[in-house]
């Protein structure tokens, strides 16, 4: 993920580039997050039990397959208005805290610790409120695996999509899954900048490598490695909670919040179903951290 300064230096065709990969695996990390779902084994939901689990590229290769190659960008619509809202509450949250809360340093240096709680807090802003779009693109993205088990579909496009969630569950239903939602904003945010600031400082100290692309770019994918390690465990949960079947009061129906979420999954599925979907989330991260440092 990169910095909100990052962004404002973002060319047209470098911003299209991370935005349309990110769509394409960001939609493969949030089917593989709910396959093999043992919350809906319990619930008596068969078709997600017999699921098979087949990893990114078997994933992309069978939506392709039994759905058509636009469905990978199933869910576009509101991932666009998600980064909207997203990037610009955390742009500007980001620059108030910089120059009006935190401050420079007397040589004009914003110290690092500073960074990174600034970017923390800003991410947790940014995503609460681009929530509701999130979990619609959340939702969108599932709706060719309904599909493919036989069920209805729930959403005739975005706008309705907004619209039944709103009368379902109402303003409330809207933050659904926001807990996990800002956990792991403010944790890949803080992967992120230490990690890239950290690696970047080595390699131009201690190897021959100079402040280069090459540098950015290793220095990238450490950050990336990082805040997905992080970032991914929050992200299933996330999906999940998304993703539950609701009563007509807007409560989930498997999970009473992300700790019980997280309960159920490490029980029932083991630790390592955290990590479903890691690969392409790094990915993601991955191609926006090199074109938005480049």
């Amino acid at each position: 993920m990169s910095t909100p300064e990052d962004e404002e230096r973002l060319s047209p065709l470098a911003q299209r580039w991370p935005r349309a990969s990110k769509f394409l695996l960001s939609g493969c990390a949030a089917t593989v997050a709910e396959l093999g779902e043992a919350a809906l084994v319990r619930l008596g939901d068969g078709a997600r039990e017999s699921a098979p689990y087949r990893g990114m590229v078997r994933t992309a290769l069978g939506i392709v397959q039994e759905e058509g190659f636009l469905k990978l960008w199933q869910g576009v619509t509101p991932a666009i208005y998600r980064h909207i809202v997203y990037s610009g509450g955390r742009m500007v949250t980001y620059e108030h805290l910089r120059e009006v809360v935190f401050g420079k340093s007397e040589d004009k240096h914003y110290p690092l610790w500073k960074s990174v709680i600034g970017g923390m807090m800003a991410g947790v802003v940014g995503q609460f409120l681009a929530n509701p779009t999130d979990l619609v693109k959340v939702q969108m993205q599932m709706e060719g695996k309904r599909k493919l088990e036989g069920k209805p579909l729930r959403f005739r496009g975005v706008h309705h999509a907004f619209a039944k969630i709103l009368a379902e569950g109402g303003v409330r239903g809207l933050w659904a899954g926001w807990v996990p939602n800002i956990q792991r904003a403010a944790l890949v945010n803080m992967g992120d900048l230490t990690t890239y600031d950290t690696v970047k400082h080595y390699l131009v100290l201690n190897t021959p490598l100079e402040d280069n692309i090459m540098t950015h770019g290793l220095s990238s994918l450490c950050s990336g490695l990082v805040a997905s390690i992080l970032g991914t465990p929050a992200d299933v949960i996330k999906s999940r909670i998304m993703n539950q079947p609701r009563d007509k009061q807007g409560r989930g129906l498997l999970y009473k919040s992300s700790t019980d979420c997280l309960i159920q999954a490490v029980q029932g599925e083991g630790f390592m179903s955290l990590y479903k979907g890691f690969l392409p989330s790094w990915l993601r991260m991955r191609s926006v951290q090199c074109d938005g440092r480049r």
